[in-house]
């Protein structure tokens, strides 16, 4: 397996810290507002990373938080007047919904801030004694990222101007440096008990808490194998927690760093502040899950992707030819496996997850598999081993796992859907009765609809014309 370090800016060959055992971290959303295409886009890239890795043989334990104390929450409780386990529960479901719409496996682990805050009180107390910290007199406690020579190393953008933190707070000694722990502000404010006083902890603490809670080797160089998330958090949030992680533990955080890249519309990047953050939801209000699955893996993980109905559209066709193949070794249970097939496609994917070269396997594969049952449309055995590739597409790439004629009925509303079911059955009878002109009178309406019927062995199925 090869992937591209995001540190050393290279394609390395993976070597985890122990044989076979993988232990990944991700990044998982700020839970204040519904996912949207960029919370998309990272959650399928690691899907397939993870498996990969599984396919591969490792056993993976993956974690991917949930960010549950933030401003940004903090403000959305103002707002609505709700509290923080109203927001934060409805946001985490509406997530979780949408990420099972898109075949994305859930977490091993999903811990929470709020459920994490023991761990944090413990790293900030090891930076305090380390002497990394320095506290402002309104009580908030700051990393101080003199007290690490190798600051910046990672992620080697400290130099950008553009990239100083934002906030310039009173009584910082450095722009660079940031919040640990931020003292209680008063009314309005979100706040806990801690050693330290009534606060709340910083955004870059949670994920160097929970992953020494969860998933940190014991005793090694590095604590995790890879730590991933979108290329907007290398610098600071990444930098910042490979710094703390360091300092306090002598330790790092992962040994290797990935990210996935941008998701634009019209050229621009996706963002609230934008104007132009599509969401998930709205998305799966016109397109399977499934389809928006396949496009937005359709590039490569770390290009940036500008979304594009048209494309999402084309890509669609794309997947369509997987599924009319499907509709061709309809029923088969049994299944031949297809070494070479599964070996090919899985040297793409175990190249930096190479998508575009496991997709044209995928093309030749459906191509190849056309033309051999156009010859020979009474091969078991061919059948047998179409329906195992098709299988362990699924299982590899997460598409083509639906039922072939579910797939094509996508966009019928269930009051059209039940009326369609309710012909088939009426039209069922009728050939029961013998009676051939009503059943092919029900099959012309079904037709005017827009509805093609197969009779196969194991029923009558329909997809849209």
């Amino acid at each position: 397996m090869k992937i591209y370090d995001s540190h050393l800016k290279e394609k390395v060959e993976f070597k985890p810290v122990k044989n076979k055992e993988v232990r990944i971290y991700v990044c998982g959303p700020t839970v204040y507002d519904d996912a949207h295409l960029g919370h998309a886009r990272s959650s399928i890239s690691f899907d397939l990373l993870r498996r990969t890795l599984i396919a591969l043989g490792y056993k993976v334990t993956f974690v991917k938080n949930f960010t549950d104390i933030d401003d940004k929450i903090i403000n959305k409780m103002n707002a609505t007047g709700k509290s923080l386990k109203e927001i934060t529960d409805h946001y985490i479901n509406s997530y979780l919904k949408d990420m099972e719409a898109l075949n994305i496996k859930r977490a091993d682990i999903e811990p929470k801030a709020t459920e994490t805050l023991e761990e944090m009180f413990e790293l900030i107390n090891k930076l305090i004694e380390n002497g990394c910290t320095y506290t402002l007199p309104n009580g908030d406690i700051y990393f101080d990222t003199s007290k690490d020579p190798e600051y910046c190393t990672l992620s080697n953008k400290c130099q950008d101007d553009e990239n100083v933190h934002r906030v310039d707070t009173e009584g910082k000694k450095n722009p660079r440096d940031f919040a640990l722990w931020k003292a209680c502000k008063g009314e309005g404010d979100v706040c806990f008990d801690s050693p330290f006083g009534s606060g709340r902890p910083g955004w870059h603490l949670e994920c160097s808490a929970m992953i020494k809670k969860h998933i940190a080797y014991p005793d090694t160089e590095y604590q995790i194998d890879i730590h991933g998330g979108g290329a907007d958090l290398f610098f600071p949030h990444h930098e910042n927690e490979e710094a703390q992680t360091w300092c306090a533990y002598k330790q790092h955080l992962a040994k290797h760093w990935m990210h996935n890249g941008f998701v634009t519309i019209n050229g621009e990047k996706m963002s609230k502040s934008l104007g132009n953050s599509f969401f998930v939801k709205d998305a799966l209000k016109h397109y399977p899950g499934e389809v928006l699955r396949f496009y937005l893996m359709g590039t490569h993980y770390r290009a940036p992707l500008n979304f594009s109905e048209e494309d999402l559209i084309a890509s669609k066709k794309r997947l369509d030819k997987l599924y009319r193949l499907k509709k061709r070794v309809y029923g088969i249970t049994k299944k031949q496996p297809d070494i070479d097939f599964e070996k090919k496609l899985l040297e793409a994917m175990s190249d930096d997850l190479n998508i575009s070269k496991a997709l044209a396997v995928v093309d030749e594969f459906v191509k190849d598999a056309n033309e051999g049952l156009d010859k020979n449309p009474k091969d078991k055995v061919l059948k047998q081993k179409i329906a195992s590739n098709i299988e362990f597409i699924d299982k590899l790439l997460g598409v083509g796992g639906s039922d072939a004629y579910e797939y094509f009925q996508s966009g019928i509303d269930e009051k059209t859907k039940q009326k369609i079911n309710e012909l088939i059955e009426k039209r069922n009878e009728a050939k029961k009765e013998k009676n051939y002109e009503l059943a092919d009178k029900i099959r012309e309406e079904l037709k005017k609809m827009g509805i093609q019927i197969q009779d196969t062995p194991n029923g009558t199925v329909w997809e849209k014309i």
